[in-house]
């Protein structure tokens, strides 16, 4: 007897690649029909959308992907993410994935969806993209380039508790062939971090600019058009923020095969073009980004492209809220999966009321999640702040985090008198002190252990965010436990000190750091 749920019901190709992450995260499997069912010469789905159902088979274990003869309706059973497991995808720990040559789509169409998932997986994910059709840079279907992906929504995992051994790299850079299709690049994506929940996000300020970073690239044309849109682009931002820096990358242009019967080893060159990628930090570690590409049909200045993305960027901030267009959907996302807790971001209206962003409140309603709480911000009227409530999508894969060796750390099992006690008898706090030296410790576990206890809430509550974030400890440390003692009886609020053997006479007062290279690491247990 099979017990499956039954699947989800969709209709249209927009919004594909949205829908079956969510299929993968929560365990749903969809039907999707009518897929550009009225198209007299590409009925179905397209190249690029196929391309990104092997990436999903290659990266998980028992998933089941059925088509119709048409190819206008698919139904997909989602399995288990092992990510970059040999034996399922990967040679080597490694996923090489080829794009076809008339893919129109950039490889930031499958980077965004894939960094979503990988949190989530049993192993890190370890991806390489190439083939004739990766493009690198912005495209005229409306995806970004992959340096906005590399700096300006891979860092926003860091308030998700997600921040170690991710990288992106660029390999080759190319630019949309001939009729927007083709480019032969090729980029490499590592997502070493897996998490048993993402973090609960509270965001609801977004700070000032405080600097502006980008890069302008050049493939297959001359590197004097990285400095025309540099010139062009400083020209806007610098009356607003003087601290703009931007990169110049220059790149020969890729080659493929001319397909010549006449002569078989004739190359033609593909990927020619230039463009810009800028992004925007506030003061809060809120992102916003613009890019902007050469057409394929040319005749554009590189001077007009600077000063579009540039004006381009400035729209982004002036939308308000503490997050892009094109951020927005992967945070919310993110929200929506972790733990379940409250969580509130806030957006600019125009952020919030695009068609991207109400449909996926639709799907996420549909897969099950909770609906989201909208209301004014208090002192901004052209922003919402939205109230997400986690759905608890864990990881219950047993994975194996980054340790660190000779860690001495020493924990203090206490009871507040402003927490509920379970012992009437308790009027103050109850410290024993254990010290123990191990020679390995899960980064993973201090996290959840963190995030998971009731004071750690009180915390966040009464010190604010930046109090609640937690910092890993890398030198060999040693610890005074009667120091520690002496300390925690006096200051309820600490819970770990790790002192460095070159400062042991420094003891840190509640929350303050230690100097130059030491870290603290907090470990919080609640009776």
């Amino acid at each position: 007897m099979d017990t499956a749920p039954p699947p989800l019901r969709f209709t249209g190709h927009k919004y594909l690649t949205q829908r079956l992450v969510l299929s993968t995260l929560t365990g749903r499997p969809v039907r999707i029909s009518q897929i550009r069912p009225n198209s007299p010469s590409n009925p179905g789905l397209a190249s690029h959308e196929v391309s990104f159902l092997r990436l999903l088979e290659s990266i998980t274990n028992g998933a089941a992907i059925e088509f119709s003869y048409t190819g206008t309706t698919m139904v997909y059973k989602p399995g288990l993410l092992t990510g970059s497991v040999n034996g399922y995808g990967a040679n080597g720990g490694v996923i090489r994935h080829e794009l076809p040559e008339g893919c129109r789509r950039g490889i930031s169409w499958f980077l965004i969806p894939l960094c979503l998932l990988a949190p989530f997986s049993k192993a890190p994910v370890n991806v390489i993209f190439t083939g004739p059709g990766a493009i690198t840079s912005a495209t005229p279907a409306g995806d970004v380039s992959v340096d906005t992906v590399r700096t300006a929504i891979l860092p926003l995992y860091k308030q998700f508790g997600i921040l170690l051994n991710i990288e992106l790299r660029i390999i080759r850079r190319s630019s949309p062939g001939y009729n927007g299709a083709g480019g032969a690049g090729e980029v490499q994506l590592v997502f070493g971090h897996q998490v048993r929940l993402p973090k609960t996000l509270h965001l609801v300020n977004g700070g000032r600019i405080k600097r502006i970073r980008g890069v302008a690239y050049a493939t297959g044309v001359a590197a004097a058009n990285n400095a025309r849109m540099i010139e062009a682009a400083r020209g806007v931002l610098n009356a607003y923020v003087p601290d703009t820096y931007i990169f110049s990358d220059v790149s020969s242009a890729p080659y493929l095969p001319s397909n010549d019967k006449a002569n078989p080893n004739n190359r033609r060159k593909t990927g020619v073009g230039f463009g810009m990628a800028l992004v925007a930090e506030s003061s809060t570690d809120c992102l916003f980004s613009a890019d902007l590409a050469s057409p394929t049909s040319g005749g554009v200045a590189p001077e007009d492209i600077g000063r579009q993305c540039a004006l381009q960027l400035l729209e982004a901030v002036s939308k308000g809220g503490c997050a892009s267009d094109i951020a927005a959907t992967s945070m919310l996302i993110l929200m929506a999966m972790g733990s379940e807790d409250v969580g509130r971001i806030q957006l600019g209206k125009d952020v919030l009321g695009t068609e991207n962003t109400i449909a996926l409140a639709r799907d996420l309603q549909t897969f099950g999640a909770s609906g989201w709480a909208l209301r004014d911000a208090p002192d901004k009227k052209d922003e919402i702040i939205v109230t997400v409530v986690g759905k608890g999508v864990e990881n219950h894969i047993k994975m194996a985090y980054p340790t660190y060796d000779n860690l001495t750390y020493c924990s203090m099992a206490f009871t507040d008198p402003t927490l509920p006690s379970s012992s009437s008898s308790s009027t103050h706090s109850t410290i024993s002190t254990t010290s123990t030296t191990i020679s390995s410790y899960h980064e993973q576990q201090v996290f959840e252990q963190l995030y998971s206890t009731p004071y750690a809430q009180v915390i966040r509550r009464e010190f604010g965010e930046a109090t609640y974030q937690v910092e890993l400890l890398r030198l060999e440390a040693c610890a005074l436990r009667k120091q520690l003692a002496k300390k925690a009886r006096r200051n309820k609020w600490l819970s770990v000190q790790i002192a460095c053997e070159e400062e042991k006479r420094s003891v840190v007062k509640g929350w303050m750091r230690l100097k130059a290279a030491v870290e603290i690491l907090y470990t919080m247990r609640a009776e």
